[in-house]
């Protein structure tokens, strides 16, 4: 097997268009990693083929922050804090009336154990993609605004690399591997600040311009397995 590199960062998003939270290890199961995109908020009167309710309509979202509490367990639960200062249980009424009134849309809360998923259950994204893109808008590097759960540090491989993967098998760490299907065709969330809700056009302007609008790439999962940041990412032959 060809080392590829390794792990830089790990992360979930346990609401569909919330913070994430870096981890530095995860359960890596067939419906991706536990409690990523487990919530979403969904627009009741949409009839598009992504009816959720995402930044793209309500850029506050980007930094309401998530934490999971007794993760691994029945009694896993998902706690947000807003914007605003308020704390409440994601299934909480009132956390979806203020969203609703922020929003100006009838919304209801899905719990998917699958996952909300635009695409595929993991993506991926290197570090030397993410800089390149920085460089080549003037924007700020943050790798956040990408939303990856892997943030790969390749080794003796240049931005982009990445997307040469697509129809390969990678290993990660000792067990879990994954089968990478497609690159990422962005959108305007890579926009938008994570910390700030702020529009940058000039990014998504660089990366269909200059790079085909792909940055990063899908993969589904064959083998699970406990994944871990600094784990090293392998090619299968």
């Amino acid at each position: 097997m060809q080392s590829l590199g390794v792990i830089g960062q790990l992360a979930r998003y346990p609401v569909k268009s919330m913070q994430g939270e870096a981890l530095a290890s995860a359960a890596l199961t067939l419906q991706g990693f536990a409690e990523d995109r487990r919530y979403a908020f969904v627009q009741a009167n949409s009839r598009g083929p992504f009816p959720w309710l995402t930044a793209r309509e309500l850029p506050e979202l980007l930094y309401y922050r998530t934490s999971v509490e007794k993760a691994g367990t029945p009694e896993v639960a998902v706690a947000v804090a807003t914007a605003h200062g308020e704390h409440w249980p994601i299934e909480s009424d009132e956390l979806r009336k203020a969203l609703e009134t922020r929003s100006g849309k009838p919304l209801f809360l899905l719990r998917d154990y699958r996952g909300s998923y635009d695409v595929a259950p993991v993506s991926l994204i290197s570090r030397q993609t993410v800089a390149r893109i920085a460089e080549e808008s003037g924007a700020k590097e943050n790798s956040w605004r990408f939303r990856p759960n892997l943030l790969v540090d390749l080794k003796d491989a240049g931005p982009f690399d990445e997307l040469q993967w697509v129809g390969k098998t990678l290993r990660i760490g000792s067990a879990a591997r994954i089968a990478i299907t497609e690159v990422d065709q962005r959108c305007v969330m890579i926009t938008l600040d994570p910390a700030t809700g702020e529009s940058s056009p000039e990014i998504l302007k660089c990366v269909v311009q200059k790079h085909g609008q792909s940055a990063g790439i899908y993969a589904t999962v064959l083998t699970p397995g406990e994944v871990r940041a600094g784990d090293p990412i392998l090619l299968e032959a």
